[in-house]
């Protein structure tokens, strides 16, 4: 492989709803370019189209083609950047392995608040889409509940799922992101 050549990106997003990943990909995408494939949008578009299938079932289907569009998009030799929660094992398996099978750097981008309240008033903010949350203890129409919202997210901060390396964790807790964008591209980028 040419040294001169820029390296290829397999960057994965996680953090809590509201946390900022979402603007978060964006920035990465303007600054190394590559597409960003959103979760969200992919799972609202079949709610959207499949009214009458569990949310559940349709949240599977929705993390097959977003795995199906990164594989596609890394073929095509683009960056990659998956926005989506990022809860389970399985979905770090899955980015490690498609970078691995591509020759991708994996990177491991997590937008961290740990501040429940702000969470809480960015989700109201927002206009959420169909498959998002429109409050921390509001689960989107049709999503099975499991108790408070702001009990498993609590779980979930405190334990969450990482990777054993190219972990990056930005505070977003602050108004503007571009200091933690930053940071995000000292690391990924340096040599």
């Amino acid at each position: 492989m040419n040294s001169s050549a820029p390296r290829k990106l397999l960057i994965q997003m996680s953090g809590a709803p509201g946390a900022g990943k979402s603007t978060m990909a964006l920035l990465l995408q303007r600054s190394i370019g590559g597409l960003v494939i959103d979760h969200d949008i992919i799972r609202s578009s079949l709610l959207e189209d499949y009214s009458n299938v569990p949310f559940d079932q349709v949240a599977s289907s929705a993390y097959r083609l977003q795995w199906a569009m990164a594989e596609q998009a890394v073929k095509q030799g683009l960056n990659v950047t998956i926005d989506s929660v990022c809860n389970y094992q399985m979905a770090l398996d899955q980015g490690s392995a498609l970078a691995e099978r591509h020759g991708y750097d994996y990177w491991y981008v997590e937008c961290r608040v740990e501040d429940i309240a702000l969470l809480d008033e960015r989700l109201r903010a927002r206009n959420p889409m169909r498959s998002q949350r429109t409050g921390i203890n509001c689960p989107p129409v049709g999503a099975s509940s499991s108790g408070r919202g702001e009990d498993v997210l609590r779980e979930r901060m405190a334990n969450p799922c990482r990777p054993e390396k190219n972990v990056v964790i930005v505070d977003t807790s602050t108004g503007s992101l571009d200091a933690g964008l930053d940071g995000v591209l000292q690391r990924i980028q340096a040599p």
